[in-house]
């Protein structure tokens, strides 16, 4: 028998560590592509304060509880948004609030929801819907759900519009009503 100085024991405990290793090393190794990945946003932020220029003139100031930033740009404020709209001046024109918003970065969009009201400070004119798109590049907003409209004169209802986003003029595709405030 042959005998390097090393005791039984050490092979014994070597053997046994290996062993070990070996059956811990199994099957868990798992192909990255099928594992479930996350898709919630990569960043929160609070208290968001986000100003929109044209030669050096704030034009947009939107204004969140909270923002969430996801992979793809697209940006969720799901405590509510507040814009305001400025006029070359620097006079505030309008303002548009909701309960949650939605900007997809790639399109310049965003669609807020729940309790959404665009109010034109200047004509005293008041656009409630619970759904509303906003085209910022373009300038526009525009829904195909239920709208009312309540004027100094009269209050108007109906399906779908389409209106530039200081909402000092639109259009209402379906009037469903129009009712006179003045006796």
């Amino acid at each position: 028998m042959y005998s390097s100085g090393i005791p039984k024991s050490f092979y014994t405990v070597l053997i046994s560590l290996l062993a070990f290793l070996a059956v811990g090393c199994g099957d868990d190794l798992k192909d990255p592509d099928q594992e479930k990945k996350y898709t919630g946003p990569f960043r929160e932020t609070s208290n968001v304060l986000t100003l929109y220029s044209d030669s050096a003139k704030v034009m947009i100031k939107l204004q969140a509880p909270l923002q969430e930033d996801y992979e793809n740009g697209d940006m969720i404020f799901p405590k509510g948004i507040d814009v305001e709209f400025y006029e070359q001046g620097g006079a505030l024109t309008s303002t548009l609030r909701a309960n949650y918003g939605k900007q997809e970065r790639n399109k310049d969009l965003y669609l807020v929801r729940g309790n959404v009201v665009v109010d034109n400070l200047q004509k005293k004119e008041k656009l409630e819907t619970e759904e509303l798109y906003w085209n910022k590049g373009k300038a526009q907003i525009y829904t195909d759900k239920f709208v009312k409209i309540t004027t100094p004169e009269e209050i108007l209802m109906g399906h779908g519009l389409q209106a530039n986003q200081d909402f000092s003029n639109y259009k209402i595709r379906k009037v469903t009503g129009v009712f006179s405030l003045k006796e």
